[in-house]
């Protein structure tokens, strides 16, 4: 099914944006994960609406009630969730729904959005209200799954984090593609707006006010980091490590594209400037660069697996925008009214850290 990822772990994402529930189930999950709900709601946190001028005003509390595949105890005066290896289901309930504020878009697709090809694809009676299940807001689920899918990989010493890579002009420091600790990973995941350095996060915010201000939206992209992973995991051809993450990254909506290592950059070097020579590291079998993001031939090689995804602009902008009224067969226009950001790359690097787990995951489970 087009809702459904995964080969060892099937992950279904379904709901509506205005629907009254949203939700996923896993199945194929390990027993005897342990997660706190301290935790989930943290994480959870991290990619919720309404938490400054750079985000939609819209407010859920986005709190996952569990259906099934998992039990709860008490600990320490929390509870924890813990996977009993049965399909796991959790839904959140959708509060803050204003579906008014799209009538006036019925019959005019709204311009760099799923309208015009779902209302072919699907007829007049498919489900848009903000964005139905083309939404952003369907990332909440899947931030759902990547929680559990983060708690176990970590378990085994595979951890994944992730920063804001740029918003607009605005770049923030990289990664260290060799010697990436824990610690120096996780740091950005401190602060809401993740970034690695605070003086570039105020000049970002600065981007992302001069677009809102403009009635406009702005881009940016995500660089994501995987470590602890062994040598080998992934496949070629088809079942290459690229390809797997690159699949689910591209059911995050607004995913425009995916680099791994220099990317596009590549494009303009030579393989004298651009290979990984191999050497000798405290006895371990290291590349003295990383230029291809610790995979090749669809394989780890055992360095930190590097990569970053670009998020296009919010395309529900309040600038008047050209479109065509679908039943009268005519050009018109059209100004979107409602509650959008300005900028999604911020709320976006959680929802990228948990797909990188659910597809890493995915692939520890074929060995």
């Amino acid at each position: 099914m087009a809702n459904t990822y995964g080969n060892n772990i099937q992950l279904t994402i379904f709901g509506g944006s205005h629907a009254p529930e949203i939700g996923m189930t896993l199945i194929g999950f390990p027993a005897g994960v342990r997660l706190p709900e301290a935790e989930l709601l943290a994480f959870m946190a991290r990619r919720a609406p309404g938490q400054g001028p750079w985000a939609t005003a819209r407010k859920e509390g986005d709190v996952p009630v569990f259906t099934a595949g998992v039990t709860v105890e008490e600990d320490n005066g929390g509870r924890v969730y813990i996977s009993d290896g049965s399909p796991m289901r959790a839904v959140i309930l959708n509060t803050s729904q204003r579906s008014g504020d799209y009538a006036s878009l019925a019959d005019t697709p709204r311009p760099s959005h799923a309208d015009y090809p779902a209302r072919v694809k699907f007829g007049d009676t498919v489900d848009l209200l903000g964005g139905g299940k083309y939404s952003g807001r369907l990332t909440a689920p899947l931030c759902i799954a990547g929680a559990f899918c983060l708690t176990y990989l970590r378990e085994r010493g595979i951890e994944i984090g992730a920063h804001i890579q740029q918003i607009g002009a605005v770049k923030d420091t990289p990664f260290d593609r060799l010697h990436l600790t824990s610690s120096a990973l996780h740091k950005p995941a401190k602060s809401y707006f993740s970034v690695i350095d605070p003086e570039q996060a105020e000049a970002m915010k600065g981007e992302i006010e001069c677009a809102r201000m403009a009635a406009d939206s702005v881009g940016g992209s995500v660089e994501c980091a995987i470590i602890g992973l062994p040598v080998g995991l992934g496949d070629h051809p088809f079942d290459g490590m690229e390809g797997r993450i690159s699949s689910i990254l591209f059911s995050v909506p607004a995913v425009k594209a995916v680099a791994f290592g220099d990317g596009f950059d590549f494009a303009l070097g030579y393989g004298s400037t651009h290979n990984d020579a191999y050497g000798m590291e405290n006895g371990e079998i290291i590349t003295k660069t990383n230029h291809c993001g610790g995979i090749v031939g669809g394989m780890s090689t055992g360095m930190p697996v590097i990569f970053s995804c670009a998020f296009k602009p919010t395309p529900s902008i309040g600038t008047e925008q050209q479109s065509v009224s679908i039943s009268r067969r005519e050009n018109t226009t059209l100004t979107i009214h409602g509650r959008h950001d300005p900028c999604i790359v911020p709320r976006a690097v959680p929802v990228v850290e948990a797909a990188a787990a659910i597809a890493v995951l995915d692939m520890i489970l074929d060995t």
